[in-house]
């Protein structure tokens, strides 16, 4: 039986104490429940009466832990820990469950088919200490040998990286290999694609977006709002009606719509965690219109791009397959969502947008990255700046 004390805190603020025993010579579980301003004394005790006996049967169902209880456990844990002696045991045990507490589904995605494919098969039984260099520099250079780009020999790096780092810094090993482990380099057969090279000219996207007038209507508003807005692929299979503002002519992009096998489809915030408002122009928000009237006259949703005759909301991953198919039918060499958002990007640098604006209305997180990412659009802005003072000069001498 739970056994109550009305008590006082310093600044005589009033609470009453609930003791339940846990038994002859060890500390009961011990809970305060405050007094509630203004309510009488026969309210407060039948309210502690029905507080002291869910506290109680916390208590018997094991609910509830006492101070020494926690330390216990947190000491067993430290010890369990302790036992994580093979790369597998500390990536599973360790590893995996601090990464996902910071990162996205879809990068935990990315990370546990690494682990589970390249990584653990073959250093999996391995231990910890046991670890060399060599081993780990052959495991990237087998990587490289089955022909996988480089973006993803680095990604498999640094994921390697990202593991002896974390068991360097809790102690698990005295040494980091990795530090004796050079970073992938390209392989001799494979030229790193220009930034470029990523984009379409504004002549080539005036193409597509001639040709998307023969495709259905679903994928001619989908592609020019791609192509006038910028938006990642995910966020704009996860844009609804109500993100619409056809008085202003403005979007706002405030979800980003993924898919991994483990979780299936769901809604994720945009990449740098912000909503973002996106003008778009008339022609797009025309054919918004339209397919808004389509899809009512079928099964009307709250996505604004949706499976076909549902009112489900388009896989994140259709618009990859179609723009594929697509770019095969008009010959656009390897078009795919991105390459849109590329092309918004470019194409407004190099026509005289500034930066920063790029980089707000693209949802980077840093200009630097926006800077970074297109310097060829900048290059190209500043030789037709320059050449904008000559044809000023040449115009006056005539």
């Amino acid at each position: 039986m739970a056994s109550t004390k009305l008590m006082e805190t310093k600044d005589g603020k009033r609470f009453f104490q609930i003791c339940v025993s846990r038994g002859y010579g060890k500390a009961p579980y011990k809970k305060r429940w405050y007094w509630p301003d203004g309510w009488s004394k026969r309210t407060a005790e039948r309210e502690l009466a029905k507080v002291a006996a869910e506290f109680e049967r916390a208590c018997a169902a094991g609910e509830i832990q006492n101070r020494a209880e926690v330390k216990e456990k947190a000491a067993l844990e430290a010890a369990e820990a302790a036992k994580l002696k093979t790369v597998k045991q500390y990536a599973d045990g360790v590893f995996m469950p601090t990464k996902e507490a910071t990162i996205s589904e879809n990068s935990r995605s990315s990370y546990r088919m690494f682990l589970d494919h390249y990584i653990l098969p073959v250093l999996g039984d391995v231990l910890l200490t046991d670890v060399t260099p060599a081993m780990i520099s052959k495991l990237i250079l087998d990587y490289q040998k089955t022909g996988k780009a480089h973006a993803s020999a680095v990604k498999l790096y640094n994921i390697l990286n990202g593991i002896f780092q974390m068991a360097f810094m809790d102690d698990s090993v005295k040494i980091n290999p990795m530090l004796k482990v050079k970073r992938p380099a390209l392989r001799k057969d494979e030229a790193p694609k220009e930034e470029s090279e990523k984009a379409l000219t504004a002549k080539e996207l005036a193409r597509v977006l001639s040709c998307v007038e023969h495709e259905p209507l679903k994928w001619q508003a989908y592609i020019n709002l791609a192509a006038d807005s910028g938006g990642r692929r995910g966020e704009l299979c996860g844009l609804q009606w109500s993100d619409i503002d056809w008085k202003s002519g403005t979007i706002t992009i405030r979800r980003n719509l993924q898919y991994t096998p483990a979780a299936g489809v769901y809604v994720a915030s945009p990449k740098n965690g912000k909503s973002r408002v996106v003008d778009v122009g008339t022609e797009t928000l025309d054919l918004l219109r339209k397919l808004r009237e389509e899809q009512a006259a079928s099964c009307m949703s709250q996505w604004v791009f949706t499976q076909d005759g549902t009112a489900e909301p388009i896989h994140p991953q259709s618009p990859t397959r179609y723009f594929k198919k697509f770019g095969e039918r008009y010959g656009v060499e390897d078009f795919h969502p991105h390459k849109l958002r590329h092309s918004s990007a470019s194409i407004a640098i190099t026509n005289g947008a500034d930066v920063v604006s790029v980089s707000q209305r693209l949802g980077h997180s840093d200009t630097a990255v926006t800077l970074r990412m297109y310097a060829h659009a900048n290059e190209e802005s500043i030789r037709r700046a320059g050449q904008t003072v000559r044809d000023a000069l040449k115009a006056q001498n005539e």
